[in-house]
């Protein structure tokens, strides 16, 4: 039953009307077609197969998938908590994706007093809804869908504006958006649950249990995640040779951290048994470790290797890091996004800088000062003149060696985690404001506390009350 301090009837449809008032007063006043989209830039000579559309749609559908279907279902994998993970994502992406498009097209899309909309920004807006998803992980179960929305309300400002200094002034490589993407919403998530930690949790919850069902739902959306990653470590590459790396490099990094998690889950239970949260979370560890370096000529050895590696740091994450920062730091990682998102992203740009120093004209040819722009010869310099003759349209870059962009992406990875946590605590404590409709440990992980219920909830939750009512006779 929902108490009066936690009911949506006022709070949520205020929000919501209010805020998708304000998104169509800033539609209609700064959001155009971009050319590909707008008719009066088509005439006879127009290819219709030369459109965007067909370049950037079907990335935008693989992604969109693993937004609303991956990630909604392994977010379903309490018993209890089956409608609101996968409703809350529904919810929370969609309100994501509208607001992105405004921010995000401020920062990359704004020309002439207009925001230019075309396919590539859903696809830019879908990667800063990922942002959000995964820092949700964090504090799944314990915050209200009003929370979550005043979370994405102010996430995604602080993610833009971070995305775009990064790549504005410190112009790094990160094609798979290791550090931009994984290391920013899991070091935003945290930053959240810190500031509104639970000490009672630490010992459990009657209901932070999973069932048979809730398992299976739970692995079709690692599934979905899965088979849709190469194209979410490819969509922002460019197109040709470097795109091709990229979908090789990820499936291969999947494949490997699949396997080495099925051998690590039966070695770290203690009856050497397969663990459904291990299947459902660890395998995916290899997609993020190579992102950083994925469309670099690093070898489908050297990606086979990120995938084991990855998963193993994983693996160790969930079974020993996560306990120590609930207990220890004050951070309760539900999901346990800092072993998917935060120690894979950081091996991911170790790797990613190990590549860059690595990178060489013998290894990449003439192509390497695409690959690496900010490498490529400035303004004047005769080498340019070269180069173009062998790459027409290249770009001149800021002339940078291997060890300055290496640096770079040093300064961007603590720039970003250090805003990110700072964006985080800071939302932690505006999401704590008691009109935010905060609720109890009680109804932690609670379907009913938001939702109406169908009639066989009550025997599920009856089934638990017996069984704890058996552990307790039992200790006795």
């Amino acid at each position: 039953m929902m108490k009066q301090g936690t009911s949506l009837r006022v709070r949520l449809p205020v929000l919501v009307f209010v805020s998708e008032v304000v998104f169509l007063a800033l539609y209609a006043i700064f959001v155009t077609y971009d050319d590909n989209a707008n008719a009066k830039f088509q005439n006879n000579l127009t290819n219709p197969m030369d459109n965007s559309l067909y370049r950037d749609y079907p990335y935008f559908a693989d992604v969109q998938v693993m937004i609303f279907i991956g990630f909604g279902c392994l977010l379903a994998f309490l018993r209890f908590y089956g409608f609101s993970g996968m409703v809350f994502n529904f919810l929370t992406a969609t309100f994501a994706i509208q607001w992105a498009i405004l921010v995000q097209g401020y920062f990359q899309f704004y020309s002439d007093g207009k925001i230019h909309l075309g396919v590539i920004n859903l696809l830019n807006a879908e990667f800063a809804c990922a942002v959000v998803l995964i820092s949700f992980g964090a504090v799944l179960g314990k915050v209200s869908p009003v929370q979550l929305l005043v979370m994405t309300l102010l996430e995604i400002p602080v993610f833009s504006v971070t995305e775009w200094a990064v790549l504005k002034y410190l112009k790094i490589n990160d094609a798979g958006g290791s550090i931009l993407i994984h290391l920013f919403a899991c070091y935003f998530g945290l930053g959240v649950t810190f500031v509104l930690y639970r000490p009672s949790l630490n010992e459990g919850h009657h209901k932070e249990v999973t069932s048979y069902q809730s398992d299976i739902l739970s692995v079709m959306g690692t599934l979905f995640l899965w088979v849709f990653w190469p194209s979410f470590n490819s969509a922002l590459t460019f197109k040709g040779d470097d795109q091709h790396r990229a979908i090789l490099h990820t499936f291969i990094g999947l494949s490997a951290s699949t396997l080495t998690a099925f051998a690590l889950s039966t070695i770290f239970n203690k009856r050497g048994k397969i663990t459904m949260a291990d299947v459902q979370n660890v395998t995916l560890a290899g997609g993020v470790t190579v992102g950083a370096s994925v469309d670099m000529m690093i070898s489908p050895a050297a990606a086979y290797a990120l995938g084991v590696i990855g998963c193993t740091a994983c693996m160790l994450g969930y079974k020993y890091l996560t306990p120590f920062l609930a207990r220890r730091l004050r951070i309760q990682d539900q999901c346990g996004i800092h072993n998917l998102h935060g120690l894979t992203g950081l091996i991911s740009c170790l790797a990613g800088i190990c590549a860059i120093l690595l990178a060489s004209e013998e290894t990449y040819g003439p192509s390497m000062y695409q690959i690496f722009a900010h490498r490529a010869p400035m303004e004047g310099d005769p080498k340019l003149l070269e180069l173009q003759q062998l790459i027409p349209g290249l770009k001149p870059g800021l002339g940078r060696t291997a060890e300055v962009q290496a640096m770079y992406q040093v300064a961007a990875i603590f720039s970003t985690i250090a805003a990110a946590a700072l964006g985080g605590v800071v939302t932690g404590f505006i999401m704590k404001l008691p009109f935010l409709a905060p609720f109890s440990d009680d109804f932690c992980f609670d379907d009913e506390l938001f939702f109406d219920m169908p009639s066989d909830f009550d025997s599920l939750t009856a089934g638990l009350v017996k069984q704890m009512s058996n552990d307790e006779n039992t200790k006795v």
